[in-house]
């Protein structure tokens, strides 16, 4: 299962330091789908992708994967808004 909408704005620190998700959109896919969506809006900290390799490690070749992960958020958010995501898609597109 996987957060669905995993960027930086979906996690929260509490008041004693512990890290919290927030705003789940739930669905069963490949966990590389939350890594790209991290990536998408600016990213996480090296500490995030270090704790994750460390705990989970990804399959070689994740990085090079990235871009076909965020193809599908970017779609979802050039049909909601509009705007800048169309270019984004057209960017991402045109690296095919």
């Amino acid at each position: 299962m996987l957060h669905g909408d995993l960027w930086g704005g979906n996690y929260i620190i509490a008041n004693d330091g512990q890290a919290s998700l927030i705003d789940p959109a739930v669905y069963f896919g490949h966990r590389e789908m939350d890594i790209g969506m991290t990536q998408l809006f600016g990213g996480f900290s090296p500490d995030f992708y270090s704790g994750y390799n460390e705990i989970f490690p990804l399959e070689s070749g994740w990085q090079k994967r990235i871009i076909y992960t965020q193809l599908y958020p970017l779609l979802v958010h050039a049909v909601l808004f509009g705007g800048h995501y169309v270019h984004n898609v057209r960017n991402t597109i045109s690296r095919f």
